[in-house]
């Protein structure tokens, strides 16, 4: 269980990220964090993981408090925590196997990962997870080769790689167009549903909120202003998460 309790983020420039969010989130849940862009979705994703340092609060991750981890407790919770990038975060110029195969650096030891030594297991770990992903035939060409939703689905596969628990999407559908959107979203499903895997995912559109989510919060600048079932967010709750000129799109 992941438990979010008074989390505050305030940049260096004085920018309130996040103020006082507390939630949680049970195992096997498919949890939306919705808002508008500059809401504080990124920087909440982030601090789970902290990638990003917390200003105050706490996050407790199966009980261990996440906020107070050493950079070697650090190391043992990330790896239960895949992280998807909205802009996928391939290294471009190499293959996609090695871009898989990078995140299996939780594991091995630093003179390893600096010679890009991984074993057999790590690398039949990584064609299993390309085949998964419909991509085995793609493993050895360039990352910059394929499209974009391909690339995305390296980024999952990269995620696999560290045998996560829980899977931090952050925002992983808003450089694609609709197909690829639910291409994206189907494969997140499949890891929820059929490996019992958590995930929290940003979204922008409330359809694919209600279509793909079983619980959703929403964020209004920086503070947590829903908590529920995707379908309880209607017409005022909307008005209330992204403002009294917005209008629902839908890419369904």
């Amino acid at each position: 269980m992941l438990r979010v309790e008074n989390l505050t983020k305030v940049y260096p420039n004085g920018t309130v990220a996040l103020k006082d969010v507390t939630f949680q989130v049970e195992d096997g849940e498919f949890l939306a964090v919705i808002g508008l862009s500059g809401s504080g979705k990124s920087t909440l994703l982030r601090c789970i993981n902290r990638l990003i340092e917390p200003t105050s609060g706490k996050i407790f991750w199966d009980g261990i408090d996440v906020t107070a981890a050493s950079p070697n407790e650090m190391r043992k919770i990330r790896r239960q925590m895949g992280f998807i990038f909205q802009q996928f975060n391939l290294v471009k110029r190499s293959n996609v196997i090695t871009n898989v195969l990078t995140g299996r650096l939780g594991y091995v030891g630093s003179a390893q990962s600096l010679a890009n030594l991984f074993s057999k297991h790590d690398h039949d770990l990584a064609l299993k997870n390309l085949e998964r992903l419909g991509l085995k035939e793609k493993a050895y060409v360039r990352a910059d080769s394929l499209s974009g939703g391909q690339q995305q689905r390296v980024g999952i596969a990269r995620a696999l790689m560290q045998e996560p628990k829980l899977i931090l999407a952050d925002e992983p559908v808003a450089s694609l167009d609709p197909v690829l959107s639910h291409s994206i979203l189907k494969y997140l499903e499949q890891l929820n549903k059929e490996d019992g895997l958590t995930v929290l995912c940003s979204l922008h559109f409330l359809d694919l909120v209600h279509r793909y989510a079983t619980r959703a919060i929403a964020l209004k600048d920086g503070k947590l202003v829903f908590e529920g079932l995707p379908e309880a967010i209607d017409d005022a709750e909307f008005k209330a998460i992204y403002g009294q000129d917005a209008q629902r799109v839908s890419i369904i």
